[in-house]
């Protein structure tokens, strides 16, 4: 990581805003996968005391950007192209089963939600404000896996995903993705009001599909890149 101006950090929810600037960091390559994560440095660059920035990695490894080494602090983690390739190819197919279970399985009360959920969601896309539209986006795909009652495909789901968050992430880094995936969701809050269960199957499975075309786009494409 390169030598950087001081930044100033608000105090307000410290350990959140510093987290969303580590976030980007990674994202934007400015901490490049297997980077270890220097405190002292980003303690004086942001002007924090450790504490809030602990605090911060952690956040970030449960999101699956960082990952804690014992007695050794952090380090960006780092996934393979095919690793990415074949983990999204999985997850395409667990959240359209997921999707297919919660459409006969969720009561009224969870649909209704979920669409609380997709509407605070578009509120932050509008705003363009990335970090809590992923919040929210992930909660929507975490909960209609929640919905479909299937605990052995919620485990899975969840031990993948921890994994690809990143990927997730940078998927939606262009404007025309993200408006294509604010679209998408649209499409699948649809399917899941009507109950329509194989509609919402291969609405999920497309969705998926396109995260991991435009994060090929992302990365530059091709098995020896990484991310």
């Amino acid at each position: 990581m390169a030598t950087a101006m001081k930044e100033t950090i608000p105090r307000q929810s410290l350990h959140k805003v510093v987290a969303d600037r580590l976030r980007e960091m990674i994202i934007e390559g400015e901490l490049a996968p297997e980077e270890r994560l220097k405190e002292r440095v980003l303690c004086e660059r942001f002007g924090i005391s450790r504490t809030p920035l602990r605090e911060a990695i952690k956040m970030l490894s449960l999101e699956g950007f960082v990952q804690l080494l014992p007695n050794r602090g952090a380090e960006v983690t780092s996934l393979t192209w095919e690793e990415a390739e074949d983990m999204f190819q999985i997850m395409s197919a667990l959240e359209s089963l997921g999707g297919e279970l919660a459409c006969r399985r969720a009561t009224d009360d969870e649909i209704d939600y979920i669409r609380t959920l997709h509407m605070e969601m578009f509120r932050h896309f509008e705003a363009k404000n990335r970090p809590d539209y992923y919040s929210v986006n992930q909660e929507i795909h975490e909960t209609i896996i929640r919905c479909s009652r299937n605990r052995e495909l919620e485990t899975t789901y969840n031990r993948i995903a921890q994994r690809i968050r990143r990927g997730r992430y940078m998927a939606n880094f262009s404007e025309e993705r993200w408006a294509q995936a604010m679209q998408e969701h649209e499409q699948i809050l649809h399917a899941l009001m009507k109950r329509d269960s194989h509609q919402l199957g291969e609405i999920l499975k497309t969705h998926l599909e396109n995260k991991l075309i435009a994060l090929r786009r992302q990365i530059g494409g091709g098995q020896n890149n990484g991310l």
